[in-house]
C-alpha cells in the first residue's frame, strides 16, 4: 500500500496570490490537500483565485488552523522547508531525502512553508521532525513561497506515475505494406514529371528515396497524410 501524498501547510501566509500560486503548484503535480495557518488577510481570499490559474480544487478545500500545532496533529512526518536554525537540533535533509521518506511512510506527511518575508519561526520548527532544506545558491538564495512548493512536490512527484501532457501518444509504425504503398505512388509520380534525371541514375535515386521515406517509422496515419500530398500535387493545376 503506497503512502498517501503529503499535506502542504501555509504558515502565516501573507498575500492571496502567493496562497493561489502554491495551490496552482501543487497541483501541477498531484497534491491536493492545502492547510492555512492564521493566513494575514483571513480566508477566503479573493486573490487567490485568479492566481491559481484553474488550480481551484486545492482551494476549494483548503482547511484553515489557528495554530501549526493544530493543522500537523493527524501527521506522523513533518518537513519544515527553512534552513537550518542554530538553536535547533532537528535532523536536516535533502528534497530527495524526504520524498523517499514520504513514500516509505505508512502514515500522513505534512511538508511546512513559513511566511513570505521570514519564513518559520522556530517555535515551528520544532514541531518538525525533519528539517527539509533545498540545495541552492549561497550567493543568492532567495527563493519565493510557490518555487519553494513547486520544487518540493516536485521531487515527490518524481516516486509517482504523472502522465507527461507535452508528450503525444506513441503511435505504433506502420505496416511495411503501407510505405511500400507510399513509395510506389510516389516513385510514379515522379516518374511521370520526369524526376529521375539522368537515366542511369535511376535506381541509385530511388534507392535513395527509399532509404529516406523508410527510416523515420511512419505511423499509419503520417503515411496517409503523405500520400494524400503527393495526389493533391499530382492533380493541381500547372500555373503558368
Amino acid at each position: 500500500m503506497s503512502a498517501p501524498p503529503p499535506v502542504i501547510v501555509l504558515v502565516n501566509p501573507q498575500l492571496g496570490q502567493n496562497i493561489g500560486k502554491a495551490a496552482r503548484a501543487m497541483l501541477n503535480f498531484g497534491l491536493t490537500e492545502l492547510r492555512l495557518v492564521a493566513p494575514r488577510d483571513g480566508w477566503p481570499n479573493p486573490d487567490a483565485g485568479p492566481a491559481a490559474s484553474g488550480a481551484d480544487v486545492v482551494l476549494e478545500q483548503a482547511r484553515v488552523f489557528d495554530t501549526v500545532a493544530e493543522a500537523v496533529a493527524d501527521c506522523g512526518q513533518v518537513f519544515a522547508s527553512t534552513v537550518r536554525k542554530r538553536d535547533v537540533v532537528t535532523p536536516v535533509v535533502g528534497p530527495v531525502e524526504m520524498a523517499s521518506s514520504i513514500h516509505a511512510s505508512q502514515g500522513r506527511s505534512a511538508i511546512l512553508f513559513g511566511p513570505e518575508r521570514s519564513g518559520l519561526a522556530t517555535e515551528d520548527v520544532v514541531l518538525a521532525s525533519h528539517i527539509v532544506t533545498v540545495p541552492i545558491n549561497p550567493e543568492f538564495g532567495s527563493l519565493n513561497l510557490a518555487q519553494a512548493v513547486i520544487l518540493l512536490a516536485y521531487e515527490w512527484s518524481r516516486g509517482v506515475t504523472l502522465k507527461q501532457p507535452t508528450l503525444f501518444e506513441i503511435e505504433p509504425p506502420a505496416p511495411h505494406a503501407e510505405l511500400e504503398g507510399l513509395i510506389g505512388q510516389l516513385d510514379e509520380a515522379l516518374d511521370h514529371a520526369g524526376y529521375f534525371h539522368p537515366p542511369e541514375r535511376k535506381t541509385a535515386t530511388r534507392h535513395t528515396i527509399r532509404t529516406i521515406l523508410t527510416k523515420p517509422a511512419w505511423s499509419s496515419r503520417e503515411v496517409k497524410a503523405v500520400r494524400g500530398i503527393v495526389r493533391a500535387l499530382v492533380r493541381a493545376p500547372r500555373i503558368r
